[in-house]
């Protein structure tokens, strides 16, 4: 190299030696707002924060960064089924002391383990907290030095715990100078903006884990998805599917409780609302233990529409299909009261009304009771209990024997026949309302959905007093001929017909025997319906051998009649009580698991993850819900789905088609009908492309079907 190239190199090499030393002396100025890192194959953690310097009582961010390896997590808050949460224990020392809090979490992903699910983070995340700094007594302008010792793990198919140490030195600022921000504030300013913020929203969770979220704002326009995340582990079936339904003014979850669940504390958890256009705000909430009571919460503007619609409900149970064999003992009991003085009159209407509001209550104080207790049951509940379908078979026919003439009982279970005393035959009515609620109850009536949904989440009065006004309502066509004197007088009067039209009746009677005997063969196979048949043949022949002892009775005089008439009544009992005997063993029977509703027709059979997986196919779907007991459910199938015209819009359409049985207890089928706000079936939804569930009316035409379907493809 020459004299005069080396002239002209020097130059550039002293500017770039000034350059690495202006460098070196700003590095540590730039890196100030960030440890050195804790590095391993799985992350590299370091301890950062938002400002470049300090003053005393100016608040500044302070976090542990996670830069994490593709596949690998770390836990939020509440790890899930498995997992720890992070810990961070900062120390401020030097210029000042410093007071920090908790960790601000930020929302935490959803990554399902197998059977487990995890609630973590994954690739760079910031686990941020506060620190004030406060004024050193010997040195204000001191370098703050900031010391955190953390925990935490990182799992991908195995779990390594890890720690460190970390450290950063701040220099002092001036107190009322604007801070300078660190190259990771952007970091700080994101977790502000995405962090979780109090919920504006009243939230509740009823006793069967139903959590529901009310208040204005909330709708299908602003609201698209929505998920929860308990924020304690144990509360819930974390791995249950989550399927939030969405109307105007409220958001319910159905959860799966598990056994930390308690339904009389508050539930907090956080709850992420996503919006159409993919944007999502989290809100932590405190839930209060009960469904929220129409009107708001602690209001009672709904409890007077509650009740008037359990009024109308139990007016129009009246006209449902599973009531018609108890018609038979109205009509009876409607051509006595032709022959009766008007006190008579009334005092029938007014014992077969008790009758009613005795069995209503009943059933809603221990429907009310088995959802204190946590039980998830619902309208029509005791029908999935093969034991009470046999019982109420078994009733049912001695009420039709009765009717025939098999034999006599003082009053009768159907308040007719005359000659008796007033006493005895009120004994009659009330056994008829009882027996009128007990036929209802496989139905549930338009209107009558909303009032029940009301009643099993408000407080136990509220709640009883629309069970007891639905009995009401049944009743109310009865009272409205005995108190009024020109309906009763339009009767006609007693006379031979009436005991034509009692025996006629009691062929109603024995086809609601024939269809219980159905439903006990979907719930207990053929060794079930063998069992309730068993239990008829013994039944009738008890029936039989006490008629014949009231006849012996009446026609034969001495010790022989008597004798006769006892052994015919000691036999009868005995036939009676070998079939009761059977019960028991029934309330074990159940050989198919009521898995009835299996593909057939084109239906299959209902779940969440189904329902799902089609939604997100983009193919319409519609979910019928319903049981073998429930007679509206199959009037409307063999009326409305069953038609040609509907099957072949059906499949134009291309219209999935789900099934969910609950002829048999299943808490799948439950937390979906009490996530849309029913406790009992009919129900039907109904769900176009890309668009949410509608809900259909409970009695269903095949017009009525085709002008929803056409309806929602021109929307």
């Amino acid at each position: 190299m020459t004299a005069s190239s080396a002239r002209l190199r020097l130059p550039a090499i002293l500017a770039t030696a000034a350059m690495l030393c202006l460098s070196a002396i700003a590095a540590p100025s730039a890196r100030a707002a960030e440890s050195a890192a804790v590095t391993t194959d799985h992350d590299a953690v370091t301890l950062v924060t938002d400002q470049q310097g300090w003053a005393p009582g100016r608040a500044l961010g302070v976090g542990l960064r996670l830069k994490l390896a593709p596949g690998w997590h770390t836990y939020w808050s509440n790890p899930g089924d498995a997992g720890e949460p992070a810990t961070i224990a900062v120390t401020a020392s030097g210029g000042g002391a410093g007071q920090t809090g908790t960790i601000i979490w930020p929302v935490p992903q959803r990554l399902p383990e197998g059977p487990l699910m995890s609630y973590a983070y994954t690739g760079d995340v910031l686990l941020p907290l506060k620190l004030v700094p406060t004024a050193a007594s010997a040195n204000d302008g001191a370098p703050l030095v900031i010391k955190a010792t953390a925990e935490w793990l990182a799992c991908a198919t195995v779990c390594v715990p890890e720690q460190g140490t970390f450290s950063i030195t701040l220099p002092a600022g001036p107190a009322t100078a604007s801070p300078q921000a660190s190259p990771e504030a952007g970091l700080f300013e994101a977790a502000r903006e995405a962090a979780p913020r109090p919920s504006p929203f009243a939230a509740h969770i009823a006793r069967d884990g139903t959590f529901t979220l009310t208040g204005a704002g909330l709708s299908p326009t602003s609201v698209a998805t929505a998920w929860l995340f308990p924020a304690s582990t144990g509360l819930i079936d974390q791995t249950a599917v989550q399927t939030p339904v969405i109307h105007d003014g409220s958001i319910t979850i159905p959860l799966k409780p598990a056994s930390g669940f308690k339904p009389d504390r508050p539930f907090e958890a956080l709850v992420v609302l996503r919006d159409p256009a993919g944007q999502q705000s989290a809100l932590t909430v405190s839930a209060t233990p009960g469904m929220p009571v129409p009107g708001g919460a602690g209001s009672t503007a709904g409890i007077p529409r509650m009740l008037g619609l359990a009024l109308l409900g139990g007016l129009i149970l009246n006209l449902m299909p599973c009531v018609f064999p108890v018609l038979a003992m109205k009509a009876m009991a409607l051509s006595k009261l032709s022959g009766l003085a008007r006190r008579e009159q009334r005092l029938s209407a007014l014992f077969y009304t008790a009758g009613i509001l005795v069995a209503f209550g009943a059933l809603g104080g221990l429907t009310l009771g088995l959802r204190a207790a946590g039980s998830s049951v619902g309208w029509g509940f005791q029908f999935q209990s093969l034991a009470f379908v046999a019982a109420t078979c078994w009733l049912l026919f001695l009420v039709g024997l009765n009717l025939v003439g098999a034999f006599e009982v003082g009053g009768s279970l159907t308040g007719a026949g005359q000659g008796l005393a007033s006493r005895r035959g009120h004994v009659g009515d009330f056994a008829t309302g009882l027996l009128a609620v007990l036929v209802a109850t496989p139905c549930t009536a338009p209107f009558m959905a909303g009032a029940l949904a009301g009643a099993l989440g408000a407080p136990a009065l509220v709640g009883m007093s629309v069970f007891l006004t639905m009995g009401l309502g049944l009743a109310l066509p009865y009272l409205l001929f005995a108190c009024i004197p020109r309906l009763a007088s339009s009767l006609p009067r007693p006379g031979v017909w009436m005991d034509i039209l009692k025996q006629a009746m009691a062929f109603p009677i024995f086809a609601a025997c024939a269809w219980l005997a159905w439903v006990a063969s979907t719930e207990g196979g053929s060794a079930g319906v063998l069992t309730v048949a068993a239990g008829l043949v013994l039944l009738g022949t008890a029936a039989w051998l006490f008629g014949l002892s009231q006849r012996l009775a009446m026609s034969s005089a001495g010790t022989e009649g008597v004798r006769g008439t006892r052994f015919a009544g000691f036999l009868s009992l005995a036939f009676l009580l070998a079939a009761l005997a059977m019960l028991p063993g029934l309330g074990k029977a159940s050989s198919n698991g009521g898995q009835n509703a299996q593909a057939s027709d084109g239906w299959e059979a209902f779940s969440e993850p189904k329902l799902a997986s089609l939604r997100q196919s983009g193919r319409p779907v519609l979910v019928d819900m319903s049981a073998a007991w429930c007679v509206s459910c199959l009037v409307n199938e063999r009326i409305a789905f069953q038609s040609a015209s509907v099957r072949a819009a059906f499949a134009e359409h291309h219209v999935a088609l789900l099934k969910g049985d609950w002829t048999l207890r299943d808490e799948a089928i439950t937390r979906f009908l009490q996530a849309h706000g029913r406790d009992g079936v009919p129900f039907y939804i109904y769900y176009p492309a890309g668009a949410d569930g509608q809900v259909w009316p409970q009695i269903l035409t095949p017009n009525l079907v085709l002008h929803a379907i056409d309806a929602t493809r021109a929307q």
